[in-house]
């Protein structure tokens, strides 16, 4: 290349790190060392010259690191690199780099990379950090509880035995005696429509006394419970123990995909968590109640010393919340009596979300099949004062806005609830904005499913396509930043004492939440978790494929580092907050951090183009 076709080369690395710590003359020297490679989609994956192992630098386009078995260690974009591993390490190269996106990527020759590692410290300390979070990466489950953070794939069936619903139950008989399998899907016109078990032959044929010949559609359980392959094992056998079920069909959409049965689970190793629900539901009153909830800090010390994906430690964490709350409710129950009409316990925020941390307080509110007289009054006023309090004394301390049900405001009937909502959608005044950031996230803990549904269906037909409610929830997800200032300097701010620090809630995960859950209800969608709502719109293509991992792992590694930062204050017996002090993090991580805050700001300037164009 000549000097005009080198300064473009020189220019990018040294806007892109660990370049930008090496001289100027070493810039040159690498850009005159470079070559330039155009990899297309089309093809799939990098081809890599064995015999000639490099350094490839992403200049534009998209790629992901993917372990033999497939699984995803990392994901590569503008200014990123891969093939350090295999330079580093001297091992042949094992893993493959999918091609997301059509890129130019620059090719820097090994003998080039050794030379800048001997000669520039902080070069060498950056891929050998990188390298050292690539092996936690493809490792970071080993040494983990399995049916805490496994998914599902890992034990279940792939191959699962399946009938066609018009066959008789004799050729059932037959096919899971020849498996030697307990029991089969049933598919009809290609989709799942149903599954017989052991327990379906015996108390739906031979006890009845029917024929040999009844079809399969008379004795199968119909729209069985299923779980999706991102599942965690421990969700699994949670479904299995509140379903009272031992076979679990995996599903996608309406295909099947596998079976997982109890048997599996047996055969993995036992789950803290779920013997921690398992505790709650067999305590026999609120003293004891409280007594083991004092173990959730422990759990949540465990996780996060795992290095738990921070979306799972929520799942996690949130289930033993549902699990103590519905036990609570139970309880009370057992002293008040049976509820006068049926009711929904709602959670809101970040249990909505189940994306609950340390410093979880409580948001709840009560919905009620219709108006209460003064005895059913006086019942859920009691019912939910008493859950209100054991929650507090479990450690979710009562909410500092009130937000609760034993508050009359958030204690009403499916028809109050709705109104609530319209007008809050249909005046989008400042207040209504700011409960909308609360209240939107909303999911039900106790009490049937097709109520909650009512009122979810109603809230979400209001919001789709509103434009002028829509602009103000826009406007208000962005009435806070990311603490980056100009040069990307991190901008700090006092946690309440002298020391300076980033807030990596309010001005990280909340502002991802916001963003996701504007173009959530835009849509329809009815997904509240952050993660799941941005795969859901990634799906729907409402955000582009690109932008939504991109906010999907900004999502990630800001929550994964207020966890960290938690686990680290409170290991020192520090108080436990949100801030996190730059001098704590290590260069590279400084780096990610910055890209991270730096998606956020794009994905704002995202929404306020799309909603607020008109306003």
């Amino acid at each position: 290349m000549d000097a005009s076709e080198l300064q473009p080369v020189e220019q990018f690395l040294a806007a892109h790190s660990p370049f930008d710590t090496l001289s100027k003359e070493s810039i040159q020297y690498c850009a005159r060392k470079i070559s330039i490679g155009y990899y297309s989609k089309a093809s799939a994956f990098v081809e890599f010259d064995k015999d000639n192992p490099k350094l490839y630098i992403v200049r534009s386009g998209a790629f992901e690191v993917r372990d033999p078995e497939g699984v995803l260690v990392d994901r590569v974009g503008e200014g990123e690199c891969f093939g350090f591993s295999t330079l580093l390490s001297g091992e042949k190269v094992v893993n493959k780099v999918a091609i997301l996106e059509d890129g130019l990527v620059y090719h820097l020759p090994q003998s080039v990379f050794a030379k800048l590692r001997s000669e520039h410290r902080s070069f060498d300390q950056f891929f050998a950090r990188a390298f050292a979070k690539r092996l936690r990466n493809e490792t970071k489950f080993s040494a983990k509880d399995l049916t805490t953070t496994s998914r599902i794939t890992s034990i279940m069936s792939s191959q699962p035995i399946i009938i066609d619903a018009h066959a008789s139950v004799m050729d059932a008989a037959k096919l899971m005696r020849e498996h030697r399998v307990s029991s089969v899907l049933v598919i009809d016109n290609q989709k799942l429509t149903g599954i017989l078990t052991d327990r379906d032959l015996r108390n739906r044929i031979i006890a009845e006394g029917l024929d040999v010949n009844t079809l399969v559609s008379q004795a199968m359980t119909i729209n069985p419970v299923t779980t999706h392959a991102n599942a965690l094992v421990f969700e699994a056998m949670l479904a299995m123990s509140e379903h009272n079920i031992h076979h679990l069909p995996v599903v996608d959409g309406s295909r099947a995909l596998g079976m997982i049965t109890s048997t599996d689970i047996l055969r993995s190793q036992s789950s803290q968590p779920l013997l921690l629900i398992g505790e709650i539901g067999r305590q026999a009153n609120i003293e004891k109640l409280i007594q083991v909830s004092k173990q959730i800090p422990l759990l949540l010390q465990n996780l996060i010393s795992a290095d738990a994906r921070a979306e799972e430690i929520g799942r996690v964490l949130t289930s033993v919340t549902d699990a103590l709350t519905r036990r609570l409710i139970e309880l009370n129950q057992q002293i008040l009596g049976q509820a006068p009409m049926a009711f929904c316990w709602l959670a809101f925020g970040s249990q909505g979300r189940q994306d609950q941390v340390a410093c979880s307080d409580q948001d709840n509110g009560l919905l009620l099949a219709h108006e209460p007289d003064e005895f059913a009054g006086a019942y859920f006023e009691a019912l939910t004062k008493a859950v209100c309090k054991g929650l507090d004394e479990c450690g979710y301390i009562y909410c500092p806005g009130d937000i609760m049900a034993q508050n009359p405001k958030w204690r009403l009937s499916l028809v109050k609830w709705k109104g609530l909502f319209s007008r809050w959608v249909n005046t989008p005044e400042p207040k209504a904005l700011m409960h909308a950031s609360i209240f939107f996230d909303m999911r039900p803990v106790f009490g049937p499913l097709s109520l909650f549904s009512e009122l979810q269906d109603d809230v979400l037909a209001a919001t789709q396509n509103n434009d002028i409610f829509l602009a103000g929830m826009a406007g208000n997800s962005i009435t806070e930043s990311p603490p980056l200032g100009f040069f990307r300097k991190f901008v700090l701010e006092r946690d309440g004492s002298e020391v300076k620090g980033m807030d990596l809630k309010h001005k990280g995960s909340a502002l991802i939440n916001d963003i996701a859950r504007v173009y959530a209800l835009s849509a329809g969608i009815k997904e509240v978790n952050t993660a799941k709502r941005i795969r859901a719109l990634m799906d729907a293509n409402i955000i582009n494929r690109k932008d939504a991992l991109n906010l999907a792992d900004a999502h990630e590694f800001i929550a994964h580092m207020r966890l960290a930062n938690q686990g680290y204050q409170a290991t020192n017996n520090f108080p436990v907050n949100n801030y996190l002090k730059p001098q704590h993090l290590s260069s590279l991580m400084r780096h990610q951090l910055r890209d991270a805050f730096k998606v956020v700001h794009d994905a704002q300037a995202g929404i306020k183009l799309k909603f607020m164009r008109s306003f």
